[in-house]
């Protein structure tokens, strides 16, 4: 459990925060290339770290992150014009580019400097695997980009989404960490759901209820290993690494993709989780693309024109207790990604932690909880935050089996280190 203090602590994420300047200092996925695939194409409203934001591609093709709201009257940039190299208030025509600049103030005489003493916050952009990402730290301590696999693999190897999840970000990421529950939740998945089903892997997973953990700490986060009987001599491991702040890279089962995924937080009761699914060694199949872009497998379904899910709250998750009671399906929502969504956001926006019970496969949730603490309070005494150097970023999860007498810490080395072209480790 966690004092009402220290899960504050860990939950609060907006400006002035510690945990708020601790995630400030990583690049934060907040955009899809295709939301402002265009140049001069209409702004776009970005919530984020509970600041109030608007990302545009300028007519010069130009990525800008500026506060929303005009520096003359307040009013949102939301509704401007996006013309000329910057964005143009429609209400007394002031111009700011993607730096928040102040261009133009067009009822200023020519001999004003006034724009000069004008702008708006900005954080800088950059692109990386058909995905925007941001930086809202200070200057000085900007990290190189994001180096993660699936941000450098080809456009015909990869498929990433992005989702509402309504609750803090905190307990979805906890969930994605969370392995024990694979074997309940989701074991009508693992044996009907394409990139899932079909590999030894699935089959240990169902015959052995009883996982054993062992967590380590790496450079960039943990590694989370998770342990089945496979036989007489053998244990079958899942390698989940969690890379900080919130990325966690779900372990593979045969030659099915990778599949990672971020739980980015919108503001304090809000998320966006996002999914990566790619394969290091070769093009998705056209059953694979297929399946993700219908919502199926880690992904889901969407409301067309938002990012809210199909199946939320307000409807139920529209789950079917005859498939329930059928044994169908474990929870009577459909899909993996709906499964662990509806029961994060089952907590309520922010978990009461006081009311909690840990037991020994929560391990990982321990852990992580201890190294998101420590990393905020070292950043206050000048120490860089894991899991920002490449490093730290260029790992994979595996699924293998080792021999019984092999310990953990001396396994997952190998199995989940980057190899660009080549297959990842599962079975």
């Amino acid at each position: 459990m966690l004092t009402v203090e220290r899960n504050r602590l860990v939950t609060e994420t907006g400006p002035g925060t510690p945990m708020g300047r601790l995630f400030r200092c990583y690049w934060i996925p907040f955009l899809l290339s295709e939301e402002v695939a265009e140049k001069g194409c209409p702004p776009v409203r970005v919530r984020l770290l509970s600041e109030d934001l608007l990302a545009f591609r300028d007519s010069e093709g130009r990525l800008g992150l500026i506060e929303e709201f005009c520096a003359h009257r307040r009013v949102s940039l939301w509704f401007g014009r996006n013309e000329e190299g910057g964005l143009r208030c429609p209400y007394h025509g002031w111009k700011f580019d993607v730096s928040g600049r102040c261009l133009e103030i067009p009822s200023e005489p020519p001999e004003s400097r006034f724009c000069e003493e004008v702008s708006l916050t900005s954080y800088p952009c950059v692109e990386r695997g058909g995905i925007v990402w941001a930086y809202m730290g200070p200057l000085e301590d900007q990290p190189p980009p994001p180096a993660f696999e699936w941000t450098t693999v080809p456009e015909d190897q990869r498929y990433h989404s992005k989702r509402l999840e309504e609750c803090n970000y905190l307990q979805a990421l906890e969930g994605g960490i969370d392995s024990s529950h694979v074997a309940f939740l989701h074991s009508g998945e693992l044996r009907s759901d394409p990139l899932h089903h079909g590999s030894k892997g699935s089959d240990y997973h169902l015959s052995d209820l009883t996982p054993k953990f062992e967590v380590v700490e790496s450079t960039g986060g943990l590694n989370i290993g998770v342990r089945r009987n496979a036989g007489d001599d053998k244990y079958y491991w899942r390698v989940t690494p969690w890379i900080m702040p919130w990325y966690t890279i779900v372990p593979p089962y045969g030659d099915n993709p990778l599949h990672g995924h971020a739980w980015v937080p919108i503001d304090d009761e809000n998320c966006f989780a996002w999914t990566f699914s790619y394969h290091p060694s070769r093009p998705l199949n056209d059953l694979e693309r297929r399946v993700m872009q219908e919502g199926g497998s880690l992904h889901v379904e969407l409301i067309p024109g938002t990012f809210r899910p199909v199946m939320n709250k307000e409807n139920d998750y529209m789950i079917d207790r005859e498939a329930q009671k059928a044994r169908t399906s474990y929870s009577g929502v459909r899909g993996i990604a709906m499964q662990d969504a509806a029961l994060q956001e089952s907590m309520g926006p922010v978990q009461d932690r006081m009311r909690e019970n840990l037991v020994m496969t929560d391990k990982a949730i321990f852990m992580a909880r201890r190294r998101l603490q420590d990393a905020a309070r070292d950043l206050e005494k000048g120490k860089s935050p894991p899991g920002v150097d490449e490093s730290s970023q260029a790992v994979r999860s595996a699924s293998f089996e080792l021999a019984r007498e092999i310990p953990f810490n001396e396994a997952p080395g190998e199995p989940t280190k980057v190899k660009k072209g080549v297959a990842h480790t599962s079975i």
